[in-house]
C-alpha cells in the first residue's frame, strides 16, 4: 500500500523529471568530440571539429551551435549561462550561443560571448564574457579578460595584462593541418562520443 508520503516524493520526482532541461547533443559525422568532454544542455557541433578531453560546453540558458574546423582544446569552457545568470541556475529566457566556423580555443579559454564569428584566436587562460562579441579575425591573447558590451571589429587583437589592442592586417590561418593530425591520432588513444540522431516527439 502506498503512504501519503510516498505519493508526495513520487510527485515531486514526476515535477522535477518536467522541470529539468532535456539535453540534446547533436555531432557531425566527422567532428571528433572526446568522451572525457562535459557537454550538457542543447549542442550542435559541426564538421570536422575536434573537442579534446576535459573540455566543458555548457548549453544552460539555451542551445550552443558550433560550426565545421574549429579546435576546443583542454580545459576550455564554452556557456551559453545567459544575461545576468548565475552558475548552475535555470534561465527564464533562451538565448542561442553560435560560434562560427575555422577557430581555435586554446587550454583553459573562457568562453560566454552569444556570438563568434569566424577565424577568431581565444588564447590559453583568457576570459570573453557575455557581453563582448567578436567578428572575424580576432585574436583574444592569453589570460586578457574582455567583459565590456561591444563587437570587436575585424582582425582586432587583444594582447597583454592592459589588455591593449591593435588591428592586424590579416586573418590568423586556419588550423587545417592541426585538425587532420588531431582526427587521426585521438582516436588511438581515447574513447569518442557517437554521433546520435535525435527524432521530435
Amino acid at each position: 500500500m502506498i503512504t501519503l508520503n510516498d505519493a508526495w516524493r513520487l510527485c515531486k520526482f514526476k515535477m522535477s523529471l518536467r522541470e529539468a532541461p532535456r539535453s540534446s547533443v547533436k555531432i557531425a559525422q566527422t567532428a571528433v568530440v572526446c568522451s572525457e568532454c562535459e557537454l550538457k544542455g542543447d549542442i550542435t557541433i559541426g564538421a570536422r571539429t575536434v573537442v579534446h578531453p576535459k573540455a566543458k560546453i555548457l548549453a544552460e540558458a539555451g542551445p550552443i551551435i558550433i560550426g565545421e574546423n574549429n579546435l576546443i582544446e583542454e580545459q576550455v569552457e564554452i556557456t551559453n549561462r545567459g544575461p545576468m545568470q548565475s552558475p548552475g541556475s535555470p534561465s527564464k529566457n533562451q538565448s542561442v550561443v553560435i560560434i562560427g566556423s575555422n577557430n581555435v580555443f586554446e587550454v583553459g579559454a573562457n568562453c560566454e560571448a552569444a556570438n563568434i564569428g569566424d577565424n577568431n584566436v581565444l588564447e590559453a587562460r583568457c576570459y570573453v564574457g557575455r557581453e563582448t562579441s567578436l567578428s572575424n579575425g580576432c585574436i583574444i591573447g592569453a589570460m586578457c579578460n574582455v567583459t565590456s558590451k561591444e563587437l570587436l571589429p575585424e582582425n582586432t587583437v587583444l594582447f597583454g595584462s592592459q589588455c591593449q589592442r591593435r588591428v592586424q592586417a590579416e586573418r590568423p590561418p586556419p588550423q587545417t593541418l592541426q585538425l587532420d593530425f588531431l582526427s587521426k591520432i585521438l582516436p588511438n588513444y581515447h574513447h569518442l562520443k557517437k554521433t546520435k540522431t535525435h527524432r521530435k516527439e
